[in-house]
């Protein structure tokens, strides 16, 4: 069985990656290039596919900047210290339409390889608001590629795997190092310091943060970076 995995560099992308390395498939990882402000994360991707054991990893350039629309590809800032529990609107870090471009491509090279399943790591629990990481959405996408691709009409159609979905990040977190992942490798901060220090106050990293502590561990990215006290020591209230 062969799957294309769509690898952020983020600790998501990795675990389901490595879900589906444990489940028998043959990875071929697909990292976007998309003019993302926290380009660090491609450095991640690198190691993340390595630790997996992909096939091969692509990394292709698509540059949305060019199109704007979202803070993490520099049209507008980052928003920080949110309360996520709160918030209830999608933030401007939503790039738009992000997730239908990355699954496009991943089902294209999918095709080329025949792989039957495209794997993504979004999760609908603990994630900041985006629409494109439902579980509505990702059925939508997989009857849409039943109908537009080759292998879909000759009865073979693709599957979308988001084995992550349903699942808090502290469940997440517990997945990955009950398959032996090594977080230090990942990188999940929208708004880097000098060195790829996280800022420790933009969504990603306060969901990160809030992972570990629920988890009960520590995070191996702190290891290297001093984050503010209270992004190491407890969850989000």
């Amino acid at each position: 069985m062969k799957a294309v995995v769509l690898l952020s560099g983020g600790l998501d992308s990795y675990t389901a990656a490595a879900m589906a390395a444990r489940d028998g498939y043959e990875l071929h990882a697909l990292t976007i290039r998309y003019g993302q402000v926290h380009a660090r994360e491609v450095d991640a991707a690198r190691r993340v596919a390595t630790a997996v054991g992909a096939a091969r990893h692509v990394e292709l350039e698509v540059n949305l900047a060019a199109l704007g629309g979202s803070a993490l590809v520099g049209d507008g800032v980052i928003p920080k210290d949110r309360d996520l529990d709160r918030a209830h609107d999608v933030p401007s870090t939503y790039v738009p339409a992000r997730n239908t471009v990355f699954l496009s491509l991943a089902l294209a090279w999918a095709e080329v390889v025949g792989a039957t399943a495209i794997v993504i790591g979004v999760n609908a629990l603990d994630y900041s608001g985006y629409p494109d990481c439902r579980p509505e959405y990702l059925r939508a996408f997989e009857q849409l590629a039943a109908l537009a691709t080759r292998a879909g009409v000759e009865g073979t159609p693709l599957r979308i795997h988001a084995p992550l979905v349903l699942m808090s990040k502290a469940e997440i977190i517990r997945t990955g190092i009950a398959l032996g992942l090594d977080y230090g490798l990942t990188h999940s901060c929208y708004d880097p310091g000098a060195g790829g220090r996280p800022c420790g106050r933009c969504d990603s990293c306060l969901l990160r943060a809030r992972g570990f502590a629920e988890a009960g561990v520590a995070d191996p990215a702190l290891q290297h970076f001093h984050w503010p006290r209270s992004c190491t020591t407890a969850p989000i209230t």
